[in-house]
């Protein structure tokens, strides 16, 4: 009989009383707040740094196409000049980049908002013109332009240094072009670092005395 009573009295002393219990589960329960907290900031900024990446990397990649499609302008296939409109927040110009075949296609950027856009149309018709439909693209949808123009534009002395013409720009003087893309690094709420992406290029059908 005494050796029972102490046996009972010795598995509840090494046991866990009450308290205990709620102090543990309490400190379980807190470790497990800060692990899940830990895990969504690493998240959160492993997704922020990805975001920052495919901002800049699409930015860089549609100033590519861009310079290209100028570097290839031509006069359209009903006759137009080169370069149909050139704004602040919006350029027209015809090339031959966007088919690849030497068909002569209308190329239209612009900037509504703060959303990068681009439209082309093929020609169609006999005679051939541009009375189609415009196929137009969401480029961009993170710049942050504020005031700044998004195209800027050169004459035939343009060293990379000199001023850009004034709007509203004659479009016969305009022998080089620059886009000027700022993008949020963050494409979240609030957020307000940015990256600029300059890229230019010499319309060649236009050009006068640039090497380029």
């Amino acid at each position: 009989m005494n050796t029972f009573l102490k046996t009972k009295k010795g598995a509840s002393q090494s046991g866990f009383t009450l308290i205990e219990t709620i102090v543990t589960i309490f400190i379980f329960g807190l470790l497990m707040i800060g692990i899940t907290a830990m895990i969504r900031a690493i998240m959160s900024t492993s997704k922020q740094q990805s975001l920052t990446i495919n901002n800049v990397d699409g930015a860089r990649r549609i100033s590519g196409v861009f310079t290209n499609e100028l570097r290839n302008s031509a006069h359209g296939a009903n006759g137009a000049y080169p370069i149909n409109q050139a704004t602040a927040t919006q350029i027209i110009f015809f090339s031959t980049a966007p088919k690849n075949n030497g068909t002569v296609s209308r190329v239209r950027y612009y900037v509504t908002g703060n959303t990068l856009y681009k439209g082309v149309i093929h020609p169609s018709g006999n005679p051939l013109g541009y009375g189609g439909t415009e196929t137009i693209t969401t480029l961009l949808t993170n710049l942050s332009l504020g005031a700044n123009p998004l195209f800027y534009y050169y004459d035939g002395n343009y060293n990379g240094s000199t001023s850009a013409l004034t709007q509203p720009v004659n479009i016969n003087q305009v022998k080089f072009v620059k886009m000027g893309l700022v993008v949020l690094k963050q494409n979240t709420a609030g957020s307000t670092t940015t990256s600029t992406i300059n890229s230019g290029a010499t319309l060649r059908n236009l050009k006068t005395n640039l090497g380029n």
